[in-house]
């Protein structure tokens, strides 16, 4: 976490520990600091402070709008096929359709217009990809989401963007949005779902009603304050965030392609230079092909390398990603996939240490294949 997110959630964890429901002055300062990180992250997404649902993170969000949307309205819904599962699971839950994507993970547009109808009431479609980082272009999206499915509402995952794009910017088409605090730097545990207004999907937890019958149970004061704390460092340092972040990531992709037969995922070549601008500047996926991740993933831990081979928010078996084989990525290459996320913390040293553990696990277990 941020420090100064960390700062400032403590006071709500100690001294002014009141419910925000309440009306005695501990539980007035309570409220007064949700409507404040309320207004705040407001001008995060782009919207107006009434338009944001304060939820336990991106997971309650995504559902929140897939099924919230399908409640009220009926219909059908439409998503992509490399959806973080928080989305694609209620999609699929519902009977709704899945869009393809190409070898680079983007969206396929002919294949999302052919997908679309009257009948479909949500449409949605994530800013930047959780494992392989690629970026969907949402105003064509929103485009032809109006254009075939005029009746739709538009949901986005930007759970993945707040430190690396200007989420306020791109995601303006959308009607809803879904963020959670600890991937820009807040506590675990809280997020939210921006709706705009006219929208309105159904509750899915009820209740109490608190934040304006759209959502039940008590306030998380301490999360709620921190993340606004947090979103509002990240704005301010993205610029620099990005630039430097990009130069090592750069250095480190660059470094990697040297390993006989690896593949950096959904990146293309441009006159036989990797492109990335196409992906989120702190997303470093590669694939190689005739080794276990779970096995590198030892080695590399061993190494003092914290890494993941698919999403960080599923659990059990190290199986090939859904994501990985929508890109059709060949499961023998899929089997030995490896993310690395850098941040505002990654350094120059960070990045020579992954340059010599990597190449050295990879070598070393394909000494045994």
């Amino acid at each position: 976490m941020r420090p100064e997110a960390v700062e400032a959630m403590l006071p709500f964890l100690t001294e002014d520990f009141g419910n925000p429901s309440g009306s005695h002055p501990s539980a007035r300062r309570a409220r007064r600091a949700v409507d404040e990180a309320r207004e705040a992250m407001a001008q995060v997404c782009g919207c107006e402070p009434g338009e944001i649902v304060f939820t336990s993170g991106g997971t309650e969000a995504d559902n929140h709008a897939v099924f919230g949307i399908v409640e009220r309205r009926g219909g059908s819904v439409v998503c992509s096929a490399v959806e973080h599962h928080a989305v694609l699971e209620p999609v699929e839950a519902l009977g709704g359709r899945v869009v393809p994507v190409d070898e680079h993970g983007v969206i396929d547009l002919d294949a999302l217009a052919a997908a679309l109808d009257d009948s479909v009431t949500l449409v949605s479609v994530m800013l930047a990809n959780n494992e392989v980082g690629t970026i969907q272009p949402l105003s064509e999206i929103a485009e032809i989401v109006r254009r075939r499915a005029p009746d739709a509402a538009f949901h986005s995952d930007a759970v993945q963007a707040l430190t690396w794009l200007d989420v306020a910017g791109l995601c303006s088409p959308v009607d809803l949005l879904s963020l959670s605090a600890h991937k820009f730097g807040g506590p675990k545990g809280v997020g939210l779902l921006m709706v705009r207004s006219g929208v309105e999907p159904a509750p899915r937890l009820l209740g109490g009603g608190q934040e304006r019958e759209r959502r039940s149970g008590t306030h998380n004061v301490a999360g709620i304050v921190a993340m606004s704390v947090a979103a509002q460092s990240a704005l301010r340092e993205r610029t620099e965030v990005v630039r430097r972040v990009g130069r090592l990531r750069d250095r480190l992709a660059d470094g990697l392609r040297l390993v006989p037969d690896a593949i950096e995922t959904g990146v293309p070549l441009r006159d036989g230079v990797p492109d990335r601008s196409g992906k989120i500047t702190g997303n470093c996926h590669f694939c190689f092909p005739g080794i276990e991740a779970e096995a590198l993933l030892f080695l590399l831990e061993e190494s003092g390398i914290h890494a993941s081979a698919a999403s960080a928010c599923t659990s059990g078996a190290q199986d090939p990603s859904h994501v990985l084989a929508a890109m059709g990525v060949p499961r023998r290459a899929a089997k030995g996939s490896l993310r690395l996320s850098l941040g505002r913390e990654t350094t120059d040293v960070d990045v020579e240490l992954a340059l010599e553990a990597v190449p050295a696990a990879v070598e070393r277990l394909r000494m045994f294949r």
